[in-house]
């Protein structure tokens, strides 16, 4: 049996050919295509039961089976599966493209919502149905007959160039190797990264000489620009890294297949001229309709807003590091590829400890549980690893997959977990849905089950090292425990939903400016002394973490938060600005509007052969186009809804009663109301920013 094929359980990943991709998707498009077929035929008044969720039904299918491909590409990428992808995706694209522009299933919902069963509906179905009309509206569903043809042939193109983005992202990114085979310029680096480094070349088949190899992905670029005291190594990986598939980038290689350049205009044409179809001013306008934010005006007030807080601290932050570098490193030019190293040795001076230091504290080993051991607190669940020798088939070897069980014993979720940067993966961490929670029929009158939710959770940090002959456990920076938290908050919203209607269970129908609050609501913990305490040991004695070094962490945490929260803001408005008022067939370029947006916002300006734009995956290959402004909203979101549980009366954060608030009101609700309502239910008013100023240390009390 083909194993795209099999929906009685969880992904068969062994079993799953290259070769099964192509049949797999025509059946499942020709399964899908006769139920809509059936869904349009229909001359009775349309009902949820035998109309909804038929469709529902074979949507999911399609896009189960579909959604393990795309995690097999992103995650153990060839040549192969990538060509495979590639010819499928426009099929798939075609498909939903030609969903959203349906006429008849227009009417047909249009009919359900005017009828009296809709007063009957549960909330979640209501919702559903309300968001589907909206859909078909932004999906082309009431343009002429003679406009449907180019909107969908628009899906199509955008779709192929955003994974044409992401493709030469990866190549580029991958084709980068440094080798350094003299020890003496490879002073200051961690130990640790050494030794990943040296295990990197030995394994590589194309390296002769002994030495270490360096590379653009994050374990191995970061730690050489936070720590190398060569500074022409940095400024080397740095030119490397900010021109990653650009015109400069593919020069340097006689090619021009890698160049993204050309691509975002071309996206970014589409994109208007999709939103001018479909009667917006411009394409922020279609991506505003479904979300929390009312227009693309009130967004740039609001980063504006918060640029203006955050200035006078970015200023000052800055100004420290200059005089810092001049005085006691001897830089009187603070280049970008000097900002990392310069800002490590500050924090080293000023607070009196380095996050390497802190790196030793966090083994995987420990990390992993101390953080399940946060959420089985809060939520009164409880986690436990499945066996690698299970029944469960992994994608690679270093993935992990897990249960979560909840107060009763009953099993409600499951997920993998897969930490490890690889060539074959694609870069980032991200949360990925691969069965979403519902309730499923089953034969025989008045019978059913839920069906549980499963998440993948996909990170890129330094896999564990060879030390003496021993395999030592990966070590991850404070960082990187942030961004797990965070992905994990992600899974969690997945995972602990209530809704037994697939189209707003977990994150699906949550509006994307507030999405990110679960995640980011996470990250919080991170810096809570009841929960580092039962996730460190240091690798080598097994001590705890020390509760000086602690204090030490707690001391830095808004260390250049101004110049941080700048950069957030300056790529926000960059993007917004890029789908609003941004003409991409005008005289003014990309390069130059961000140039712009640079010279009036950031305090640190780029050398001019940076080409950050190329690399700038989350609104042109993802799901953030005129909505990476979300980050700082959800930012927002998040840092009130934390504050709540600083202010439970307990003297703790840690409490199963807000816990259970949170995970009542927001968890559990997933997309089934709007999120403000969810925020208020749960905190009681609307958000307000004071608690983000407060948190980043950007206020005057």
């Amino acid at each position: 049996m083909n194993s795209l094929l099999d929906f009685s359980g969880l992904p068969r990943f062994a079993d799953i050919k290259v070769e099964h991709i192509t049949p797999a998707v025509e059946e499942l498009l020709h399964d899908c295509r006769e139920v809509v077929a059936k869904a349009r035929a229909t001359t009775t008044l349309p009902t949820w039961q035998d109309f909804v969720q038929p469709v529902v039904d074979a949507n999911e299918r399609l896009s189960r089976a579909w959604g393990q491909v795309s995690h097999l590409n992103a995650v153990m990428n060839s040549a192969e599966l990538r060509e495979v992808y590639n010819a499928n995706l426009p099929r798939i694209t075609q498909y939903y493209a030609e969903l959203s522009q349906d006429q008849a299933l227009f009417e047909k919902f249009k009919q359900l919502r005017s009828s009296e069963e809709f007063d009957s509906l549960s909330r979640a179905r209501k919702k559903i149905v309300e968001n589907e009309l909206r859909d078909f509206r932004l999906g082309g569903a009431e343009l002429p007959r003679e406009k449907k043809a180019r909107f969908m042939q628009i899906q199509e193109e955008l779709s192929a160039l955003s994974a044409k983005f992401s493709d030469n992202l990866l190549d580029a990114t991958n084709d980068f190797i440094l080798l350094i085979e003299n020890e003496s310029e490879l002073s200051g680096i961690p130990d640790d990264v050494l030794h990943a480094a040296r295990e990197a070349a030995e394994k590589d088949a194309s390296i002769s000489k002994p030495g270490w190899k360096f590379t653009l992905h994050a374990p191995s670029y970061l730690p050489v620009m936070q720590y190398a005291d060569n500074r022409v190594l940095r400024e080397n990986m740095y030119r490397a890294y900010v021109t990653r598939a650009s015109e400069i980038d593919s020069l340097a290689h006689g090619t021009s297949n890698w160049d993204n350049m050309p691509l975002i205009n071309k996206i970014l044409q589409l994109r208007q001229e999709e939103a001018k179809m479909l009667g917006f001013d411009c394409y922020a306008e279609v991506s505003l309709a479904s979300k929390m934010a009312e227009s693309p005006r009130q967004v740039l007030d609001f980063l504006n807003e918060l640029a203006a807080k955050a200035r006078p601290y970015a200023e000052r932050d800055l100004t420290e590091l200059k005089q810092f570098a001049a005085d006691k490193l001897g830089l009187e030019k603070l280049e970008s590829w000097d900002l990392a190293y310069a800002s490590e040795k500050l924090r080293m001076e000023r607070y009196a400890f380095s996050d390497q230091e802190v790196k030793q504290y966090f083994p995987e080993n420990k990390v992993l549980p101390g953080m399940f051991k946060l959420v089985e607190a809060l939520y009164g669940i409880s986690i436990t690893q499945v066996p690698p020798s299970s029944h469960v088939q992994l994608w690679h070897s270093d993935v992990k997959f897990f249960n979560i069980h909840d107060a009763r014993g009953e099993l409600i979720g499951q997920f993998y977990i897969d930490l490890y940067a690889r060539a074959s993966k694609r870069g980032g961490a991200w949360m990925d849905d691969a069965i979403t929670r519902r309730r499923m029929e089953l034969p025989g009158a008045g019978k059913s089950a839920i069906q549980i939710p499963v998440a993948y959770l996909t990170c890129n940090f330094s896999p564990p090292v060879t030390i003496n002959g021993q395999i030592r456990p990966a070590l991850f920076t404070h960082d990187e425990v942030i961004v797990l938290f965070h992905e994990f908050g992600h899974g969690l919203h997945h995972l602990l939903t209530q809704v037994e209607d697939l189209s707003v269970s977990g994150i699906n129908g949550v509006e994307w400016d507030a999405v990110e609050l679960p995640s980011q609501f996470m990250e919080n913990f991170c810096w809570e002394w009841e929960v580092l305490t039962h996730m460190t040991a240091h690798i080598e004695s097994g001590a705890p973490l020390p509760r000086v070094l602690f204090e030490k962490m707690l001391a830095a945490k808004n260390f250049q938060s101004g110049m941080q929260t700048l950069r957030q803001i300056e790529f926000a408005l960059f993007d917004m600005h890029l789908h609003y008022d941004f003409d991409p067939q005008g005289e003014k370029t990309v390069l130059q509007l961000l140039d712009d947006i640079r010279s009036q916002m950031a305090v640190v300006i780029p050398p001019a052969f940076n080409r950050f734009p190329s690399s700038f995956s989350h609104i042109f290959a993802g799901g953030y186009a005129a909505g990476y402004y979300s980050y700082k909203w959800a930012e927002v979101l998040s840092a009130d809804a934390y504050s709540l549980f600083e202010e439970n009366g307990t003297g703790q954060v840690v409490t199963s009663k807000t816990g259970e608030r949170f995970r009542n009101e927001i968890l559990a609700v997933g997309g089934s109301r709007p999120a403000l309502e969810s925020f208020i239910a749960f905190r009681g008013r609307e958000p307000s920013i004071e608690a983000l100023l407060r948190h980043s240390g950007m206020t005057t009390a």
